[in-house]
């Protein structure tokens, strides 16, 4: 019988290995046709080769950003890879050589090493597992209330994605509400409100400061690239309320469509102590978040930039001997691999004029800039919904950066914030794959949020962001 069972599973293993290269080759070969169909169409606009070059890398890193043929880190390497062939030889581009080094510059952009700082944070408090001392501080300061308790998850879940990944946060928070989850059953409102809370409010949260999320990184970077400095502090400004604002509304939400004062809760199971191990490891973590957070913020003071300050948890852990060489392997480095390609893309279709066309052509619409903005807005949230949010920032952003103006800084922010109010499916975010994993959530029970935030996302990060560069600009 084991032998079956073994036969059977290395069979579906074949398949699975067999069929799945021939729908990534012949996807990549349907997008790579396609570009080259579309970017004929555009040559005869009578534009210069090179633009039309950038637009036909820009066009196909859309198709295999959306379709998935290959993975959306590899399309940030392609990206690279086709600028330096483009414009460092004579194979596709005759006599326009430009210095190739601002593309592969990307690699060591301060957005880089400040997710790489994050990543090493993130790592660090997953190590020493701060998720139960999370839920027991969250119970010991909001009570036993249903909804004070879900509001108390949710804002700590959203603080922690503030300073570390949304993945990582979801993660945690996750596994230290699973007792819980299934003390009160799969069916239970209670239940489905903590699995679809908690992942909304770490993706929401990461609006709260540049790297508690990519699209807030990669807007900066883009905004650096134009001379306009955006510090840690800047960004809460403006990111910091939206953020609390949208946790805040989703929570009301939830309680209300779920009618979560009915709920019973008997948490005296899950009050015992931790017996944590790792005293001095934890100590060391919360050291490093202390110092590295306040430096992040005190930028302004002290004028060391944070991309700088982001070696201090690098240093710090491993002097500590919290990470590892073998913690360093499973940092997700693919996504700065996506990060590097999309800002290298950004550059060249700034650098080309490929974005001025296009905002020329959008400001020729007969709609005034305010309806501009808002449009931006809402493809970002409804792309983010079907692709990876960072690709769909790496795409939106060098656009708004074109356009005139004010709305030149207003729209790159507009369109990060909206890009993390994506929550209608499992696979809209990270986090709510994680959650969705856990089998205890149905799919269709993130519908009523994610459309809920379809709605407000964007007109929330339009109403703040032109609140903030109206009085900072």
């Amino acid at each position: 019988m084991a032998y079956n069972d073994s036969r059977r599973a290395a069979f579906r293993l074949f398949k699975k290995l067999k069929y799945g290269w021939i729908w990534a080759t012949s996807t990549f070969t349907g997008n790579f046709i396609l570009a080259i169909v579309i970017t004929s169409f555009f040559r005869n606009l009578g534009y210069e080769d090179d633009v039309n070059y950038v637009f036909f890398l820009s066009v196909l890193a859309i198709g295999l950003w959306v379709t998935e043929s290959i993975p959306p880190f590899a399309v940030g390497i392609f990206i690279i890879a086709g600028l330096l062939m483009g414009f460092g030889t004579d194979f596709i581009l005759e006599d326009h050589k430009t210095p190739v080094e601002m593309y592969l510059g990307t690699w060591t952009s301060n957005v880089i090493w400040l997710l790489l700082g994050g990543f090493f944070l993130a790592e660090g408090m997953s190590i020493v597992a701060l998720d139960r001392a999370l839920f027991r501080f969250t119970l010991n300061k909001f009570g036993e209330d249903p909804n004070r308790l879900l509001l108390g998850l949710m804002l700590t879940t959203a603080a922690g994605s503030m300073v570390m990944s949304n993945t990582a946060t979801t993660a945690m928070m996750i596994s230290s509400i699973l007792p819980l989850a299934r003390l009160m059953g799969k069916d239970s409102e209670y239940t489905k409100a903590l699995l679809v809370g908690i992942p909304a409010a770490a993706t929401l949260g990461g609006m709260g400061t540049i790297i508690g999320s990519t699209p807030n990184a990669i807007a900066v970077g883009a905004l650096q690239e134009k001379g306009i400095s955006l510090t840690f502090v800047d960004w809460m400004i403006f990111g910091l309320p939206t953020a609390l604002i949208a946790v805040l509304l989703f929570w009301k939400f939830l309680t209300k469509k779920l009618h979560l004062s009915q709920v019973q809760l008997d948490l005296s199971e899950m009050k015992g102590r931790n017996q944590s191990k790792k005293g001095f490891e934890r100590n060391a973590v919360l050291f490093t978040l202390f110092i590295t957070v306040s430096m992040w913020l005190s930028e302004p003071l002290h004028g060391i930039p944070i991309a700088a300050t982001s070696a201090i948890p690098i240093v710090l852990l491993t002097l500590f001997q919290v990470i590892k060489a073998e913690d360093v392997r499973r940092l997700p480095w693919d996504t700065l691999m996506l990060v590097a390609g999309g800002l290298a893309l950004g550059i060249a279709m700034v650098d080309v004029g490929l974005t001025d066309i296009i905002m020329e052509k959008i400001s020729q619409l007969p709609i005034p800039m305010v309806g501009v903005a808002l449009v931006f807005a809402i493809i970002a949230v409804l792309i983010s919904n079907i692709m990876s949010n960072t690709a769909a920032s790496a795409i939106l952003v060098p656009l708004g950066l074109s356009l005139p103006g004010i709305w030149g800084i207003a729209v790159p922010l507009i369109v990060a914030l909206s890009c993390s109010s994506a929550l209608l499916l499992p696979v809209s975010t990270p986090s709510n794959a994680i959650s969705f994993s856990t089998g205890m959530v149905e799919q269709k029970s993130f519908r009523p949020g994610g459309l809920l935030m379809i709605i407000l996302g964007p007109i929330l990060a339009f109403l703040v962001v032109l609140l903030y560069t109206w009085v900072f600009h």
